[in-house]
């Protein structure tokens, strides 16, 4: 049996954000699961740069980001999640992460606040 069709396709499905000043040398992950580092060189590509912090967002806060910062925590790796940079399909949803999930493995801040502290 086949496996399913990708439901976006990495390089016709979406753009980089021209804000984020994209350069031929960055590392593009393909994230193909909820999680980032299942199936990845996510956590090789980190740990050969020396990188042990973090910052995540995106969506869905409860789904993606979560799977995300529960392996991050797992393989030792600190973690800031960017509370408004995160959304979910509810606002109920969306609340349980950042209340009751991330702040047991991550420092939970404004995307302000993050920023200051660079």
């Amino acid at each position: 049996m086949s496996p399913p069709p990708l439901k976006c396709y990495p390089k016709t499905g979406w753009q980089h954000p021209a804000a984020l000043g994209a350069t031929d040398s960055d590392i593009e992950i393909i994230k193909r699961q909820w999680g980032a580092f299942y199936g990845t060189d996510l956590e090789l590509q980190l740990r050969r740069r020396g990188i042990d912090t973090i910052v995540l967002c995106g969506i869905s806060t409860n789904i993606g980001v979560e799977s995300t910062a529960r392996n991050a925590w797992e393989l030792g790796f600190n973690l800031v999640i960017a509370e408004d940079a995160c959304s979910a399909a509810s606002a109920e949803q969306h609340n349980n992460s950042i209340n009751h999930i991330y702040p047991r493995i991550a420092r939970v801040r404004s995307v302000e606040e993050i920023l200051n502290a660079l």
